[in-house]
């Protein structure tokens, strides 16, 4: 937990560069971006713009989703080579804690099958649309300057998963072994390794109106399958995934019609059937995690309690696409 002092020499920090940035022009406050689950989040004024700061929380190193100078490297060389709407990087501070400071895009980041929200059909089925081309030029080509040491095959991906999953209590995971070993059983050969956003969907796409402006929340970014991302973002395309959390958006379209947009007319993908299962199990893992953390008192959120049903219909039909 950061302390009042910490906060104010960041900042501190913050304002010294943005003044730098603006000189004579009024400099505001930080404020807490509600919302997330990794670093800390501010926004923040500088004369007619506005600026949303990424920071290393006190006390912490800047590692994993901590590290905000990994995000920094990736949004600036996405914003060089210009084929996927980022926001732009203003300022970095390696100094610890570190911080960088991007532009605040205006726009919406709304799950339809999850989210609560007043958009209506066609506005939902605009957006998921057209996400799908964003997503292609995101794996069509890395941008210079950024790493690539270490890819996650679908092997590794599985290892992952599979790890995270196996520290949810047993309770919550009933079917989980059967189907781990599963996938391990048929684990695909990889696709060349492309830029990888981890967590693609719409909650993480910042739109105006149905146009795209912004993908956001690149904390674990990485180089790897394809497939991996695509078959993430194909599991929010239907409410019937997320019992007594999903809802119905008519006019939704389907996991196939978005495939065909991604595909573009290009040869349909080996072996996507073990992504789509691989993604369902990612999902149960990831809602078994924050379901413990939440019965352990590590992190209160009474709206846990609600995740049971979809782990369970994730695990069942993860083990129903495997056949």
């Amino acid at each position: 937990m950061s302390t009042l002092t910490e906060v104010s020499e960041l900042a501190a920090r913050v304002r010294e560069r943005l003044t730098a940035l603006h000189p004579g022009a009024p400099v505001g406050q930080l404020r807490t971006l509600p919302g997330g689950h990794s670093g800390l989040t501010f926004a923040i004024d500088a004369g007619p713009a506005s600026y949303v700061v990424k920071a290393v929380p006190p006390g912490r190193r800047p590692l994993g989703r901590d590290d905000v100078l990994r995000q920094a490297r990736v949004l600036r060389a996405l914003a060089t080579a210009g084929s996927v709407p980022v926001p732009a990087v203003v300022a970095v501070d390696e100094r610890q804690p570190a911080w960088f400071a991007m532009e605040f895009v205006t726009g919406e980041a709304i799950e339809p099958v999850l989210d609560e929200h007043r958009l209506y059909a066609e506005l939902c089925r605009g957006r998921m649309l057209g996400l799908p081309a964003v997503l292609r030029e995101l794996h069509r080509s890395g941008p210079p300057g950024l790493e690539a040491a270490d890819p996650l095959d679908p092997a590794a991906e599985l290892d992952r998963w599979s790890r995270t999953m196996r520290a949810v209590p047993l309770e919550l995971r009933d079917g989980t072994e059967e189907l781990m070993a599963g996938l391990a059983a048929r684990v695909p050969a990889g696709l060349p390794p492309v830029l990888t956003h981890g967590d693609f969907r719409l909650g993480n796409v910042l739109c105006a109106e149905e146009r795209p402006v912004a993908v956001v929340d690149w904390e674990i970014w990485a180089y790897g399958d394809p497939r991996v991302d695509l078959a993430w973002f194909l599991l929010f395309a239907d409410h019937h995934n997320f019992p007594r959390l999903g809802r119905e958006i008519p006019g939704l379209p389907t996991e196939d019609e978005l495939l065909a947009v991604y595909l573009d007319g290009r040869p349909h993908l080996p072996d996507l059937d073990w992504f789509r299962a691989l993604a369902r199990t990612k999902m149960a893992a990831i809602m078994g995690h924050n379901l413990r953390r939440h019965r352990e008192g590590r992190h209160h959120d009474p709206d846990q309690e609600r995740l049971p049903p979809t782990i369970e219909a994730m695990i069942r039909t993860a083990r129903d696409i495997l056949g």
